[in-house]
């Protein structure tokens, strides 16, 4: 089923999920902004290290984090997943990226008119009829975004990037300027930002070594633009809150 054109900018995945036998999964640090929707119970959602930090949602928010939280559903594992673009929060669910940024909201107080998702998804039959109905109404609640172009051209640069200075200098603008603009809008720093897409590149080489059976720490460390091997494990330490042996162990992706 193709996804709807006018979603296109704004909706990087949408899916299915299932959780393991425990009901647990490991939220890695992001650069979009995720939306989980159990089908059935609620989430518990913690992050380790915090104190006093574990609540429960009946579907959940995350904005951009740069550490790792921990999901529990129990009483049922399966529901549907999205992750939306920094310009597709301000679309899609009304607030910017930066109001969500570091935290988690339930998605009734974030976007009060999809309250009623997760009791809609209950009572479908097929991922079809489920992804219809989340696309739906995510349109219902698409709004005129007048930042989207800017932001899009903005983190496109830093993607590009290797250093925010040159970033600024592609969009001719100054480095100030810049990092403005990406706190305003995402609630990190343009170097946090770029942090997050190199641990997003490195999570998504660790997973096709995996699948290939070709797991290399280092090879995964230079594609993805760390100094070195024990430079890429630090980093995944601090954001993951594990190794990368232990977080693809744990994931199954490893024997």
């Amino acid at each position: 089923m193709r996804r709807s054109a006018a979603l296109a900018p704004f909706v990087v995945t949408l899916s299915p999920y299932e959780l393991g036998a425990d009901g647990t999964h490991r939220g890695l640090p992001s650069s979009t902004v995720s939306v989980t929707i159990p089908e059935a119970d609620s989430l518990e959602i913690g992050w380790p290290g915090r104190s006093g930090s574990r609540e429960r949602f009946r579907a959940v928010v995350a904005g951009l984090h740069l550490d790792a939280a921990e999901l529990r559903q129990v009483g049922g594992t399966q529901g549907v997943w999205l992750t939306l673009s920094p310009a597709g929060a301000g679309a899609l669910l009304g607030v910017p990226a930066a109001a969500l940024a570091g935290q988690v909201a339930d998605l009734a107080d974030v976007a009060p008119a999809m309250a009623h998702l997760p009791e809609r998804l209950a009572a479908c039959r097929s991922w079809p009829q489920r992804r219809a109905v989340v696309e739906s109404a995510l349109l219902a609640g698409r709004t005129r975004y007048s930042g989207g172009e800017e932001l899009r051209a903005v983190l496109a640069a830093l993607s590009g990037a290797g250093r925010v200075q040159e970033a600024a200098r592609r969009l001719g603008c100054s480095r100030r300027h810049l990092s403005g603009t990406v706190r305003r809008e995402l609630g990190v720093t343009p170097k946090e930002y770029q942090r997050l897409l190199r641990f997003e590149t490195a999570r998504g080489g660790l997973v096709a070594a995996a699948r290939a059976g070709t797991v290399s720490l280092a090879a995964v460390a230079a594609a993805a633009g760390f100094a070195d091997q024990a430079h890429f494990t630090r980093e995944w330490r601090v954001m993951a809150g594990c190794t990368p042996a232990e977080w693809l162990r744990v994931e199954g992706l490893t024997a």
